[in-house]
């Protein structure tokens, strides 16, 4: 089994997500980065956070014009697991993978603390490992980080079952409390908080385990994995 996590100009989390597979999930990974044109030979893809391009003109905009971003869209629609944190979220967004956008946080402020969340799907290919309604604890660090939506997409988001996970004291102003979603294919996750720094016990949580678990438990129930 094999993971990328892609790496962009900017990033700044692809070593603790690479660390934590490599270290805690005791899978394959390797370190992918943006000037790449393919994705063949991985069974899931981790998109990290940062602030790739500086966030000039707003997060995630022109890392999704780089070289890899068609090869990670292909990868989305060939059913594949795509996990996107914090700027990787804002990127899914701009890549046209995930509804939505992420705006500025309503205090207008970089939030960097703690968060609770309750586990609002189990079903999906990321949550499997934990229960429904599970409280987990993880770290936010975003300046945007508040999830906005129209109404009529929330309203397919509920009835598609695609948030995840929901805030229970929502710290930027989320539409619904929403920290994390999917694509109506169930494949592709944005989620704000960061699981990979909360793996371990030394970092203060490790409920953060349990996306990388699930994935894995995904990946190998279907059977056909790169080894």
């Amino acid at each position: 089994m094999k993971f990328a996590v892609l790496a962009f100009p900017g990033s700044n989390c692809e070593m603790d997500l690479y660390n934590a597979i490599k270290d805690i999930i005791k899978e394959d990974v390797e370190l992918v980065p943006y000037k790449s044109q393919s994705l063949a030979g991985f069974d899931a893809v981790l998109i990290p956070g940062g602030f790739s391009y500086g966030d000039y003109l707003r997060s995630g905009a022109i890392a999704r014009l780089s070289p890899i971003i068609p090869a990670l869209q292909a990868f989305a629609k060939s059913g594949k697991p795509v996990l996107g944190i914090c700027n990787g979220f804002q990127i899914l967004t701009e890549a046209g993978l995930l509804p939505g956008s992420l705006q500025k946080n309503v205090s207008a402020k970089f939030i960097c603390k703690d968060e609770t969340l309750v586990v609002n799907n189990d079903h999906s290919m990321f949550s499997s490992a934990y229960q429904q309604g599970q409280l987990i604890t993880l770290p936010i660090a975003h300046g945007d980080g508040n999830y906005y939506c129209d109404q009529e997409t929330l309203k397919e988001l509920v009835a598609n079952n695609q948030i995840v996970f929901k805030y229970t004291n929502n710290p930027n102003g989320s539409v619904d409390n929403i920290a994390g979603i999917t694509n109506q294919q169930g494949n592709v996750l944005g989620m704000m908080p960061h699981p990979e720094r909360a793996v371990e016990d030394i970092l203060g949580s490790d409920d953060g385990k349990g996306v990388f678990q699930s994935i894995v438990k995904h990946i190998k129930s279907r059977g056909v994995i790169y080894e």
